[in-house]
């Protein structure tokens, strides 16, 4: 019984190694990630010059389509009666 304890002890301590140490890895790569960010010398503000463009009115197109009435063609059928044979 005492193995049991003590190999499950074991496992235990290892996952939490192992957990810790993901831990740290992903801080470092967080770190090295943003460290340019962190370390990068200040940009001096730029100075921005605006100017005032002219606008130019778009012409008005304006299409005019006939408007065109479908065709309607009736044919007559001729309505044939069968007879029903059991």
């Amino acid at each position: 019984m005492a193995k049991e304890e003590n190999k499950f002890f074991s496992e235990v301590k290892n996952q939490i190694i192992a957990g810790v140490g993901l831990v740290i890895a992903a801080g470092f790569g967080i770190f090295i990630t943003n460290m340019e960010s962190w370390f990068a010398p200040k940009e001096e503000p730029q100075n921005v010059v605006v100017q005032d463009s002219v606008k130019v009115e778009q012409p008005n197109i304006i299409i005019n389509l006939p408007e065109s009435k479908p065709k309607v063609i009736v044919k007559e059928v001729e309505k044939k009666e069968e007879e029903i044979t059991w």
